[in-house]
């Protein structure tokens, strides 16, 4: 990807979320982003920021009710000119990372609609 000098494991983890976050039409913030990869906030925030200088992410800070009882998030895009780059070096160096996955937070249960009409798995 241009505007990266290296592509690190951490550098693909956060792509490939932000990659399907985009797809979903979804805004992901920060902890979402660490709890999806497994990794820790230095090295999720590191690569985020790393990502915003190259211009290949925006990040928008959350509009917060004055009486919010919690500080405020940053949710981070893929920004669209990013989107085909991002894909290439996914498919390049992780070919299932593009395959569908559950929503964010959510688990697939479509296939319970089977057990539920009687029918098996």
């Amino acid at each position: 990807m241009e505007g990266l000098q290296r592509i690190t494991q951490p550098t693909l983890d956060v792509l490939e979320v932000l990659l399907r976050a985009y797809d979903e039409d979804e805004k992901v913030h920060g902890w979402a982003i660490m709890k999806e990869v497994k990794r820790s906030g230095p090295t999720v925030y590191n690569v985020l920021d790393r990502l915003e200088d190259a211009h290949l992410v925006i990040g928008e800070w959350e509009e917060l009710e004055p009486d919010a009882n919690r500080p405020r998030r940053r949710f981070y895009t893929l920004v669209g000119t990013a989107v085909p780059a991002a894909r290439a070096l996914l498919a390049e160096r992780r070919p299932n990372a593009l395959k569908p996955k559950p929503a964010f937070g959510f688990l697939r249960l479509d296939w319970m609609h089977g057990l539920l009409a009687g029918g098996g798995r």
